[in-house]
């Protein structure tokens, strides 16, 4: 069931509208489940950025995933002084998992929101990743998380030509889509009353869809 009154999948287009296709004639077929899917790097910037230098019709993106609750996040609250404030919580364990993808050189940004956090789920990004980019190379940064890592997301990416490049442990500043996470909770869901889902879902779709190529872009540093 749709959570917007769009499509699960979201495009976030450029000014300048959608990017060009790649030329006929670019394998996007690797050779074995494993060849192209994986590339294992040293920590780093200089280790992210090796072998990219140069590439032609090579789109670089990165992907990251956030769980909206519906306890929201508390930065703040207003409260009598010398009084205890009170903040309601339902107890409710309900949650969305927004999947984000990032174009970091035209700031185009991508977006799917599904119930749970799994292979499938990530699948089906990977899916919407080459019909969105078809024709290009494609070079994915992502963190080590399992469903990233299983071996049917591995086998489904090394099929549809996405090479997936593992960021460093621990390391959430490399990823700018964690930062865009960062500002939609803090400037967006904070300091909410207990909220509607698919409402979160909403006004953070809606959020990000304000932005401009410029300022999604300026999330990263790559």
């Amino acid at each position: 069931m749709p959570l917007l009154k769009r499509e699960s999948w979201h495009a976030c287009e450029s000014s300048h509208g959608a990017e060009s296709v790649a030329p006929d004639g670019i394998s996007l077929q690797a050779p074995s489940c494993f060849g192209s899917a994986l590339t294992n790097l040293a920590t780093g910037k200089k280790g992210l950025q090796r072998g990219l230098r140069n590439r032609k019709w090579t789109v670089i993106l990165f992907l990251d995933e956030t769980i909206l609750r519906e306890t929201p996040p508390l930065r703040a609250v207003w409260g009598r002084i010398d009084e205890q404030t009170c903040v309601p919580i339902t107890g409710n364990r309900n949650k969305r998992v927004l999947y984000g993808v990032l174009n970091v050189k035209t700031g185009r940004m991508l977006l799917h929101s599904a119930g749970v956090w799994n292979q499938e789920e990530f699948q089906k990004v990977l899916r919407q990743i080459r019909r969105t980019w078809r024709g290009w190379r494609i070079v994915l940064f992502l963190d080590r998380g399992s469903p990233h890592k299983a071996k049917g997301s591995m086998c489904l990416a090394s099929e549809l030509g996405i090479e997936m490049r593992w960021l460093p442990v621990a390391c959430p500043e490399l990823n700018p889509v964690d930062h865009l996470w960062r500002r939609v909770k803090q400037d967006v869901l904070a300091n909410e009353p207990p909220p509607d889902l698919d409402a979160s879902v909403g006004y953070a779709c809606q959020y990000i869809f304000g932005l401009t190529p410029q300022q999604a872009q300026g999330w990263c540093a790559f």
